[in-house]
Parts: structure tokens; sequence; C-alpha cells
């Protein structure tokens, strides 16, 4: 049987902790940034875990992890 693949577009989005917890980064915060205020841009900044039920979700999209 051969190798399962991991999807390349988890693996540039996913990390996963020691804990066993993923995280990730926040979306809209690429582009068209003049209409977004401060405090929005802001709160985009850093990353964040993934809530225990789309954990499942990622670990397919990721079986080498």
């Amino acid at each position: 049987m051969p190798k399962m693949k991991t999807k390349s577009g988890a693996k540039k989005r996913f990390k996963f902790l020691g804990s066993g917890a993923v995280k990730r980064t926040h979306s809209h915060l690429r582009h068209i940034l003049t209409k977004k205020t401060t405090k929005q841009k802001r709160n985009l900044r850093g990353t964040e875990i993934i809530s225990s039920t789309d954990i499942k979700r990622v670990r397919q999209m990721m079986p080498t992890q």
C-alpha cells in the first residue's frame, strides 16, 4: 500500500504543539488593509489554538503527525 500523503494546504496552515493541540494563524490580514481599523488588524495578529471539534479533521489531513 502506498504512503498516505499530507494535504499540502493543511501543511502550510497548521502546526502541532507538544500537547497535541493545533495552532493556526488568523485570516484577512494579507491585503485591503486600508479599510480595516487598527483594532481589527491588531486582533488578527498572532496565532490561535484550533477548537477541539476541528482537531480530528486536521489530523485526517495530516496523517504523519
